[in-house]
């Protein structure tokens, strides 16, 4: 029988022959201080300079975990963690595992997550680059904070503790450095009991230049935030470009508009229909995004969501689809026979060329209605647990 511990020290590894003694050194300090039941697991991401045998000398449980990246090396090291809580950092020596009982009080207190905050611990000469403190790390939290309403001020902190137990409930699967975004976001989404503690962030003791790639991995954190709110990504967009399309459309559908000593005429009253279009597109697209991220467990459910969605029913869907079409045909055969009376020559942009302008829009919204109509469905057919042919198939 495995003995189950209270703590897991965890620390993810690619090459830290450099820091990682000192690492694991301070970890066993501050589980002999404090007489916490743990132990210290080094999630090994393929290292080739010694580190595992350092790891082993030290006291430390290794944990090959062969599939390259951040959020690889921590999920496998999670998974493998025999304690009740863990508490993960890198091993570059940048934060100090001797001192973690702040991370303790707050796990034992019953919080779920437990971040570091680097801004109101301190960071040490040049233990950041200008561009992460003043511009990276702060804009990225803001956005986190933003879309998800999460009570995380430094959302990026490599040091954090969590039970166990409820962050394999969040089914985490990124594998890179957006694997720390992941957490926050998933955690906030469950409604988890997240807290935040000062941290001291150091300068790390490595003598080669970090796995970190500013604006590679900067990037992914930017994607995956908004991957995971269709609500930032499409819908409000969408939203702003229906309603200025239809505002500046209905103002010039009678003709040119002179706003001061300029004049909003047909070209602007295309460009109003254009987005219409899009605009619509983008909120089918928040629509199709939510029930594929809810239906597969990326984005947990929302009553208000799920509401919304069984109004929605592809048949409605299509009855406005047709509505729209039929209107478009409607004003699209008028618009012919204007064009019919003047022998097919110049369409007369007063009439005949708005005409046709609102006929297409009317036309293109249904088909794009109708094409989302049934693309939000299919993600929505019910799925078998069982496969024909498959074990227990007589």
């Amino acid at each position: 029988m495995i003995e189950r511990l209270e703590l897991t020290i965890l620390m993810p590894c690619l090459n830290e022959a450099e820091t990682l003694a000192i690492c694991i050194g301070k970890a066993r300090s501050f589980l002999a201080r404090t007489g916490i039941s743990g132990e210290i697991i080094i999630a090994d991401n393929g290292s080739t300079d010694g580190s595992q045998a350092i790891a082993t000398n030290g006291g430390a449980r290794v944990v090959p975990v062969a599939q390259i990246g951040y959020g690889s090396a921590l999920a496998g090291g999670i998974a493998a963690a025999r304690g009740r809580f863990i508490i993960m950092a890198d091993a570059d020596d940048s934060y100090d595992f001797a001192n973690l009982d702040a991370f303790m009080l707050a796990l034992r207190d019953g919080a779920d997550l437990v971040m570091g905050n680097r801004f109101a611990g301190g960071i040490a000469p040049g233990a950041m680059p200008w561009h992460h403190r003043l511009i990276g790390n702060p804009a990225l939290s803001f956005v986190g904070r933003l879309f998800f309403r999460t009570p995380v001020n430094d959302f990026h902190c490599g040091l954090r503790g969590f039970s166990r137990a409820a962050i394999l409930a969040l089914n985490l699967r990124t594998s890179g450095m957006e694997f720390a975004s992941e957490m926050v976001v998933k955690a906030t989404l469950a409604n988890l009991d997240m807290r935040e503690v000062p941290v001291v962030l150091g300068k790390d003791g490595r003598s080669r230049a970090p796995h970190l790639r500013s604006f590679r991995d900067g990037w992914r954190h930017l994607r995956f935030l908004l991957l995971f709110s269709p609500r930032w990504l499409f819908l409000y967009p969408g939203i702003a470009l229906m309603l200025v399309g239809l505002v500046v459309g209905a103002i010039l559908l009678n003709g040119p508009v002179a706003v001061g000593s300029v004049v909003l005429g047909i070209h602007t009253f295309l460009v109003a229909a254009l987005c219409i279009i899009v605009g619509l597109q983008s909120i089918s697209f928040a629509i199709i995004g939510r029930r594929f991220a809810s239906r597969y467990g990326f984005i947990p459910p929302s009553g208000t969501y799920g509401r919304i969605l069984e109004a929605l029913t592809l048949e409605r869907i299509l009855l406005l689809a047709a509505v729209l079409m039929l209107a478009g045909i409607v004003a699209l055969f008028w618009g012919l026979g204007q064009w019919a009376e003047r022998g097919f020559g110049d369409l007369d942009p007063r009439t005949t060329l708005r005409a046709a302008i609102v006929a297409l829009t009317a036309l293109v919204c249904g088909l794009q209605l109708m094409m989302s109509g049934f693309m939000s469905s299919m993600i929505n057919i019910p799925l078998s647990e069982g496969r024909l042919g498959g074990p227990g198939t007589p």
